[in-house]
């Protein structure tokens, strides 16, 4: 079967150019805005065309699903971590932080389903500073009693890094495209 593509209902801004990209040389009276944003579900990053006469901030949630977008004219399209103004490059950080502490329930849960990828690589061992040891510690933890937030992953499994720290890390790798497997980003 494919894969089918992952799709964004909402977006969280990182930057909103009103005046289009700088250092683009079309005439400024055919320029349009841009809105850089990351996916709220898959951490996808897009490029947005808001409609005439908004005015968006940042770290505003704006609807990019199908029907009627109240903010958002167009999705440009998907667009390349190196393509971000420095702006959206500083928001990133503190976005996906922000969507990891709403959505805490949903990365533990990875934390208490994760499988092995392949004979020699499990789905955990993919996340930064996390090792066989780490691996078998929390396997062997979850066995026991399903982990209830990062909090307890941290108090059960001894000398683990911070698991949040870890998800974080992880998501802003597969972003900038590090890693041929994709836990987090669609």
């Amino acid at each position: 079967m494919f894969k089918q593509k992952a799709k964004e209902e909402y977006a969280i801004v990182l930057d909103f150019l009103p005046n289009g990209y700088p250092f683009d040389t079309t005439p400024s009276h055919r320029k349009n805005s841009v809105v850089q944003a990351i996916g709220k579900e898959h951490f996808i990053l897009l490029e947005l065309t808001p409609k005439k006469d908004v005015t968006i901030s940042s770290h505003e949630e704006v609807y990019i699903g199908e029907g009627k977008r109240d903010k958002i004219h167009f999705i440009n399209g998907r667009l390349a971590m190196d393509k971000l103004t420095e702006t959206a490059k500083i928001e990133l950080n503190h976005v996906i932080m922000e969507l990891v502490d709403k959505n805490e329930s949903k990365f533990v849960e990875f934390f208490n389903k994760a499988q092995p990828i392949n004979t020699r690589t499990h789905q955990l061992e993919l996340l930064p500073g996390m090792g066989k040891k780490h691996m078998w510690e929390l396997i062997e933890a979850r066995q026991e009693k399903e982990f209830a937030n990062f909090e307890d992953i941290k108090n059960r499994v001894k000398l683990m890094p911070d698991p949040k720290k870890a998800i974080i890390k992880r998501i802003l790798e597969e972003i900038e495209g590090k890693d041929r497997f994709k836990i987090f980003v669609g």
